[in-house]
């Protein structure tokens, strides 16, 4: 059990993922080469989007860890648009890996990928920031997306 507790971190959730969609074009893959490029615009994007959010996270000097007590509350960079840029940078990643592979069908990924992510980490941190910085995160809340 303390293993799976070591693994329960989003970036180990995208490679599971990842490689499901892998295996999804490995079954079937009609647009071959046609969408990597496309794919891959995606896949930049998106670690674009991780890297902007972690550099936020450093400048408010706390966590960026899941799982871990959050000292201060990260409201600039693209904290701005979204409470969960690095969670839909997870999503856009995945996306744009099953267009590089040629296989839209693991587009179906995306959803049971945004279920894990919702339950396994955004509602238990909104849980833990609401209970740590009260009133200043409702506020954040109700002026930011959770998603976009």
């Amino acid at each position: 059990m303390s293993l799976l507790r070591h693994l329960d971190y989003p970036p180990v959730w995208l490679a599971g993922f990842m490689v499901l969609a892998w295996f999804m074009a490995h079954v079937w893959a009609p647009f071959g080469d046609w969408l990597l490029w496309p794919g891959r615009v995606l896949i930049v994007v998106g670690i674009g989007a991780m890297i902007w959010a972690a550099v936020s996270f450093y400048r408010a000097q706390t966590t960026i860890v899941p799982h871990r007590a959050p000292s201060a509350l990260v409201e600039d960079g693209p904290y701005r648009y979204s409470r969960n840029p690095i969670y839909l940078a997870d999503l856009v990643i995945l996306a744009g890996w099953a267009l590089s592979l040629g296989a839209p069908a693991a587009l179906l990924l995306l959803a049971p990928f945004y279920q894990v992510l919702q339950h396994r980490f955004v509602l238990l941190e909104e849980a833990a920031l609401r209970a740590r910085l009260g009133e200043e995160y409702a506020a954040f809340c109700s002026r930011t997306r959770r998603w976009i």
